[in-house]
Order: C-alpha cells, then sequence, then structure tokens
C-alpha cells in the first residue's frame, strides 16, 4: 500500500502518509504521484511549488488563502521539524463554514495535509529550523493574496505558543477577522 489517505473533520481535507521504504541508508518514499492521488479523490493539478524556513519554535504563518479566480489547492509536508498545521474553512455555503481543523506533521513521521480551494491554511512551528514544503495549483498572486487573523475567537483554534510571543510577519499580524471577510468562497 503507497499511499494511505485519512479523512480529517472537514470535507476535502485530508491527511496522507505514503510508504517508506527503509535500510541502512534511509529510506525512500513516493510523496506525490498524481495517480495514486488522483484514485484517492484529489485530483489536483499542481503548478508551483513552495519552501518556508522558520528559525525558532513559535514561528506562525498564516491563515492564507487565495481568492478566486487564482484560489489554491495545498499539499502540505514537512521536511524538517515539526509544525501544529492548522485549516479554516471558509466556504460560505459548507455545513462547517468558520470550523477549523487541525493536525501535527513532522518531517519524522513524514505526513502530508492535502487542503482543498475554499480553506484558510496556516501554522505554528514547534521547534526552531523547521522547513516547510507545499505545493499549489494556481501560480501565485498578490492581487489575490488573502488571510484572516490566525487569533480570530470565533475558530477557537488551540495555538501551541504563548500568543504574546508567538512571532508572525507584520502582514500576518493584521490580517482581519473572519466576520469581515467578503464572502470569498461559496
Amino acid at each position: 500500500m503507497k499511499l494511505q489517505v485519512y479523512p480529517l473533520s472537514l470535507p476535502g481535507v485530508m491527511l496522507i502518509r505514503s510508504a517508506r521504504t527503509s535500510d541502512a541508508r534511509g529510506f525512500f518514499a513516493e510523496t506525490y504521484v498524481k495517480r495514486d492521488f488522483a484514485q484517492a479523490g484529489m485530483c489536483t493539478d499542481f503548478i508551483q511549488d513552495n519552501q518556508s524556513f522558520s528559525v525558532s519554535a513559535g514561528t506562525v504563518r498564516g491563515l492564507h488563502f487565495q481568492i478566486p479566480p487564482l484560489q489554491q489547492a495545498k499539499l502540505i509536508r514537512v521536511l524538517r521539524g515539526k509544525i501544529f498545521d492548522v485549516v479554516v474553512d471558509l466556504r460560505r455555503s459548507s455545513a462547517n463554514y468558520g470550523e477549523h481543523s487541525n493536525v501535527e506533521l513532522s518531517a519524522e513521521g513524514g505526513e502530508q495535509l492535502f487542503v482543498p480551494a475554499g480553506f484558510a491554511h496556516g501554522f505554528c512551528t514547534l521547534v526552531g529550523e523547521t522547513e516547510v514544503f507545499y505545493k499549489v495549483d494556481a501560480i501565485y498572486s498578490a492581487a489575490h493574496d488573502a488571510g484572516v487573523n490566525w487569533l480570530d475567537p470565533a475558530f477557537g483554534i488551540p495555538w501551541p505558543v504563548d500568543t504574546s510571543k508567538a512571532i508572525l510577519s507584520d502582514k500576518d499580524k493584521a490580517l482581519p477577522t473572519m466576520n469581515t471577510l467578503p464572502a470569498y468562497f461559496e
């Protein structure tokens, strides 16, 4: 079994584990095979790869998304370190609108998270020197780049960092709350 897929609490959000073949050298894993993902219901044409590096534990990135027509599905994995990963359903027609799901991803565990378009995504590093790699199915566009505040009380996200010690960009500190967002995703 090459690909194990575990649905999370929000429809369409999937935790993925790829089989690893190990020997004295370490391991080998096929982290993305389009055919296998399509068979598991994730028919996404990824066109851009991104990577982030965070120096310190407690670094928060997010909650980000792109608005239509350049909304993005994402496939996230950790290359080094460990993160507390969060997705928030922003689809107004969804029975789960405004709800979040969170999961821990680590380089050691090799898990990946599939996030469909219509969700905000963010994470908090749990250890220093963490590298996160993700694929997206729409090219980055500054004109379509958006986000929602990571501390919005409407979400009730149990962030694993003292909010006064969290490290964020100025842009992420200024993100609006969900109740002020237009209906980007119906």
